[in-house]
């Protein structure tokens, strides 16, 4: 089995949206990027999506679909549907037939020290609606083996940086930073398994924040945060937690960080404050790696906010590192995560490792996901 063309469906922590993305690739080395689109969600749906945390807390087993859970993951998978059937009237056009899609779905509840963590998503309605094979339920089986299920997105990082060509090839460590509602960091070293583990909030307290003190669901190019500053006594009771102390694997639920901390800031000082959070957790993560990364690469929305990068280039200058955003390595910051998805449903296909003992602490590397045939 060569080259395979896939594509990848993810809808993320922010819950604002469906990434469609699609790549050529062995699942190993080879990848040729293709086509991207995002289909936004709307804001009533959006709240719904929001809504449906608090009824997940009572989810006990991975098949639990309390309340209206059960309608709530038909219409994703539906709206997933269409979200491929448009990429491919509108963004594909000759590029390539999609042999198999790579299904995330939407994950409501994350709690891997009770061994569940649960993504709604049909990936057999999905493949019926489609007429098209489709992995799904990619990390349970790393679960069942021990790990955290997540994140999944190193073993992509990994080939990524493999792929690097002229001066920023070699530059090993790197560093692949995924900042989007939550964080997660792949560290990538000359050989070797990839090291990985979650960070911190990344974009989820800041939309929270920007919506609840000003209507709006999220800070647009930081604009909200540039009328303000930081107030370092608030990101100082952010890193206290137990979190950043822990050595990963490691992995968080949306709802592990509150705005519990925020109280009596303005607008404005509270966006700018949570930007540096976000930044000040990525850069803690240099404590429990082998050594510094040489060049950090950032991907997803929070590559966006001037502020988050801004603070990591200079917290990564105090230890000699470049930080740059995905796009000044080649790549679609955008779409990092659904090509990953790609990318993983061609390894599960061949049965090739999605998780590593030091990506989500699996006792051994294993594949999984699940594949449902039209």
């Amino acid at each position: 089995m060569g080259t395979i063309c896939a594509i990848g469906l993810m809808s993320g922590t922010s819950m604002d949206g469906i990434d469609v993305a699609m790549l050529r690739t062995d699942g190993v080395a080879s990848i040729e990027f293709g086509p991207s689109m995002f289909v936004a969600y709307e804001a009533e749906f959006r709240q719904r999506l929001e809504a449906s945390l608090e009824v997940a807390k009572g989810i006990e087993s991975r098949e639990d679909r309390p309340g209206d859970l059960s309608l709530l993951e038909r219409e994703i998978t539906l709206r997933h549907v269409q979200a491929v059937e448009r990429f491919l009237k509108t963004a594909v056009g000759d590029w390539g037939v999609p042999e198999v899609v790579g299904f995330h779905g939407q994950t409501v509840l994350h709690r891997p020290h009770l061994g569940v963590t649960v993504q709604l998503g049909d990936g057999a309605l999905l493949a019926r609606e489609l007429n098209i094979p489709v992995v799904y339920d990619m990390r349970a089986n790393d679960i069942r083996h021990g790990g955290q299920g997540a994140p999944l997105v190193p073993a992509y990082h990994a080939a990524l940086a493999a792929s690097l060509r002229g001066e920023l090839a070699g530059r090993h460590p790197f560093a692949f930073v995924n900042v989007g509602g939550i964080s997660n960091i792949t560290y990538v070293p000359r050989s070797g398994d990839p090291i990985a583990f979650d960070t911190g909030p990344g974009n989820t307290l800041i939309d929270q924040w920007v919506q609840r003190e000003g209507g709006v669901p999220y800070d647009a190019g930081g604009t909200i945060a540039s009328e303000g500053g930081v107030v370092e006594a608030v990101v100082a009771r952010y890193m206290e937690a137990p979190f950043f102390r822990r050595s990963g694997p490691k992995s968080l639920d949306r709802n592990d960080f509150t705005l519990e901390p925020m109280a009596g800031l303005e607008l404005s000082d509270g966006a700018r404050t949570l930007a540096a959070v976000s930044a000040e957790a990525i850069l803690r993560s240099v404590e429990h790696m082998p050594e510094p990364p040489k060049l950090w690469i950032v991907c997803g929305g929070g590559r966006k906010n001037p502020h988050i990068v801004g603070d990591l280039v200079s917290g990564a200058r105090t230890t000699g590192a470049e930080v740059i955003v995905a796009e000044e390595a080649g790549l679609d910051g955008d779409s990092t995560e659904a090509e990953a998805w790609a990318f993983l449903a061609v390894r599960s296909m061949k049965g090739l490792p999605l998780t590593f003992p030091t990506t989500t602490g699996c006792r051994e590397a294993v594949s999984g996901g699940i594949l449902a045939k039209p």
